[in-house]
């Protein structure tokens, strides 16, 4: 648990609202490390870099579970290197996307939450609300249910309208009402791409938003900017810091990035 001035338990919208007040940026850092640059070693020495670098400017680190494990046990436990040398004040969403029966997703819960002390969880919500619902109970932790991605393919389920006239977006966001109503402990917030953003921000709740597609993706942030949701929602950059073909560095990068956000936003 994080505590306030105060000595309360802050929940993880609190923590994320705190760090984007501190820091003035909504930049979301993904580490992303490719497998073939070198292995583990070489990604190691890699990622500490990125993460001193880009520490002022970010409101939130997000690891993607995918680069780690095509490295093998050595990604993982690297992975478990990084997340114990986490800067304390910056939250750490996992991106690990994870969907299954309630009875397994209790121990990712349980990895993730208890065993990583991860701050917050991507999770795919299509089976349903028994299969969050492990994940609920977590003080001063959240999710993000994917709810609108950045890939084309979001047209092919979740922007689908169905016979009532809603979409289908709209029954995952439904999984989060019913949380919020059931006064469920953990924070539920949304995963919406950027590249699909402008038709569907005025059917999600303001809730914290994980918003990918920025950068590298082409995503433009007039969309989100012009919403005015009060939530604490960050802008995920991964390719466009780690990987950009210029000769700056991840720092310089990082604020051009984090500057640009807040630009669109009136900041």
């Amino acid at each position: 648990m994080v505590w306030d001035e105060h000595g309360f338990a802050m929940s993880y919208a609190e923590r994320l609202q705190v760090r984007i007040a501190k820091t003035g940026s909504r930049l979301c850092v993904g580490l992303d490390p490719r497998p073939g640059d070198g292995g583990p070693s070489f990604a190691r020495n890699f990622l500490k870099q990125v993460i001193e670098e880009t520490e002022p400017w970010a409101a939130a680190y997000k690891p993607n579970m995918a680069y780690f494990e095509a490295m093998g046990i050595e990604g993982i436990r690297l992975l478990e290197d990084l997340l114990s040398e986490m800067p304390a004040d910056v939250p750490v969403i996992l991106d690990a996307k994870r969907s299954d029966i309630g009875e397994t997703q209790k121990y990712y819960a349980q990895g993730y939450f208890g065993g990583w002390n991860v701050d917050a969880v991507t999770l795919n919500p299509f089976l349903g609300y028994d299969s969050i619902e492990p994940f609920l109970d977590f003080e001063g932790k959240g999710i993000y249910l994917l709810a609108v991605t950045s890939n084309p393919g979001s047209a092919d389920f979740q922007r689908q309208i169905l016979q009532d006239g809603r979409s289908v977006f709209e029954l995952v966001t439904g999984l989060g009402d019913r949380a919020k109503a059931e006064g469920r402990k953990t924070d539920v917030g949304y995963v919406v791409g950027l590249t699909n953003a402008a038709d569907v921000l005025d059917k999600i709740p303001d809730a914290p938003l994980l918003v990918p597609g920025l950068g590298a993706q082409g995503g433009d942030l007039a969309a989100l900017a012009a919403a005015s949701r009060l939530a604490p929602d960050v802008i995920n950059v991964s390719r466009g810091i780690l990987y950009a073909a210029d000769e700056r560095g991840f720092a310089s990068r990082a604020r051009d990035w984090a500057e640009k956000i807040a630009g669109a936003y009136g900041g």
